[in-house]
């Protein structure tokens, strides 16, 4: 028999999505349980994501930069542990988990249950665990479950791993592979083709579209890919079409448009194609609207049942940790409003980072879609070659694309390729949320010798 309970708020997962409006909605006062199946506080992002990818692939890039100091008065042979790499990334982990459980013993009126939930009506969720069915009403739900891995269907496409089996806790892989093929050119994939390259594998990139980092402004792209290692085998318009195990590892037959077949051979096979939304079960038939992309929510997180918000991966608007966590308190300061809508999210302003070595980043507008739109734009440039970190670092490539407003000189957006991308990202994007202009950063005396007086500089072109 289901132990039911009586709460103000429900959320479906724990992680980003959810946890920060869990706080925040307890502090005030509010009763709520965060539901979570993996039975932590976090998400993907901590399981088998951003946390630890980045744990490995932070060592990747100082080994990477270690290389280049070679002829700069440093030793650049090196020998690479992964197993202590991996390590470490478990020890990150564990003391994140750790972390979190100490937040949530310090919050009356928050708790969590293990196991996966499931809408009984639009009140009541349904939680399935180890200590047996639950059964929770609450006044507003926060769907805030997540997304999965999503793996391809073709033949022997089980025999390849995925991110989980690399970047989980205790994970599969804890040697590194000699030799590594990736399906998939998205971010995953090229991140993880970036950093196992820089670590010392032979790694092979599979790619069906036309291009990697697919949807992604073309001209940020093109000078990425002219910066990546160039022992990094891309190959475009690759249709897989199957895979068989060997006793060297695993082969991946593919064709590329109008070619014959070829197989590429490899201690390791990846698949890296994206993920999906996980929807709640119970959920679309109380009538929730939902795509392939996510549930459908308008920008205050509200979905068809103004009483059940989606936020984060599950409703696809922008899957990233930052923007979940930003959805998150949206959902939350609307019902502390009782429902009034009193905040929303702004796509328009999320800084976004793909961590290959070296990065590349943008936020806001980007010089594609402005063509693409005919919407008119000033555009700045920074190129690195001229700046003096980048100089002393021995990494001139890339530099920074501003898009600002004709008139009024508005920041709009922009894209950064090269050193400290993932840093001057967040600058640019705080510049766009603040509607600031071209004399506005032209006018900040940003810090030298950084990379950051770029922005300043490549405003100045313009006033």
């Amino acid at each position: 028999m289901a132990v039911s309970h009586e709460v103000d708020v429900v959320t479906i997962g724990a992680g980003g999505a959810a946890y920060p409006a869990g706080f925040l909605l307890a502090r005030a006062g509010l009763r709520v349980v965060m539901a979570e199946t993996k039975g932590v506080l976090s998400g993907n992002c901590l399981a088998e994501g951003c946390i630890p990818s980045k744990a490995v692939r932070e060592v990747a890039a100082q080994l990477s930069r270690q290389k280049g100091f070679s002829t700069r008065g440093l030793p650049g042979e090196l020998r690479v542990d992964y197993s202590a790499i991996v390590a470490r990334k478990n020890q990150i982990q564990r003391e994140r988990y750790d972390q979190h459980l100490r937040e949530l013993e310090k919050v009356p009126g928050l708790s969590l249950v293990t196991g996966r939930a499931r809408f009984r009506d639009d009140h009541t969720v349904e939680v399935d665990g180890p200590e047996g069915l639950r059964r929770l009403s609450a006044r507003h739900i926060i769907v805030a479950s997540g997304s999965e891995i999503f793996r391809p269907s073709f033949p022997g496409a089980e025999l390849l791993i995925d991110s989980h089996d690399l970047f989980a806790l205790d994970p599969r892989v804890t040697e590194l592979p000699r030799s590594l093929v990736i399906v998939g050119g998205g971010y995953i994939g090229l991140e993880t083709a970036s950093m196992f390259r820089a670590l010392g594998s032979e790694v092979t990139l599979l790619e069906r579209g036309e291009q990697i980092l697919s949807g992604m402004d073309r001209g940020m792209v093109s000078e990425l890919a002219a910066l990546l290692d160039p022992g990094i085998r891309i190959v475009l318009g690759a249709e897989v079409q199957g895979a068989e195990k060997t006793p060297e590892g695993v082969a991946l037959h593919y064709r590329v448009r109008g070619s014959s077949p070829v197989t590429v051979r490899a201690e390791c096979g990846m698949v890296a194609v994206g993920r999906r939304p996980v929807i709640p079960e119970g959920f679309l038939a109380l009538g929730g609207t939902a795509t392939s992309r996510g549930i459908v929510v308008d920008l205050s997180m509200q979905t068809a049942i103004p009483h059940i918000y989606a936020t984060g991966d599950a409703n696809g608007i922008s899957p990233l940790f930052h923007s979940a966590v930003r959805q998150s308190l949206v959902a939350a300061h609307n019902i502390l409003a009782g429902g009034r809508v009193v905040d929303a999210f702004n796509p328009a302003a999320v800084p976004v980072t793909v961590f290959t070595i070296p990065e590349a980043a943008w936020v806001g507008l980007v010089p594609e879609v402005a063509v693409q739109k005919g919407i008119p734009v000033m555009t700045a440039r920074y190129d690195f070659s001229e700046d003096s970190r980048a100089q002393i670092l021995g990494e001139p490539g890339g530099g920074i694309t501003l898009l600002f407003e004709p008139g009024s000189l508005r920041l709009l957006g922009g894209t950064v390729v090269g050193v400290d991308a993932a840093s001057l990202v967040g600058e640019i994007g705080i510049a766009v949320a603040g509607r600031l202009t071209a004399r506005d950063l032209a006018n900040f005396p940003d810090q030298h010798p950084m990379s950051s007086e770029g922005l300043g500089k490549a405003a100045r072109s313009l006033v």
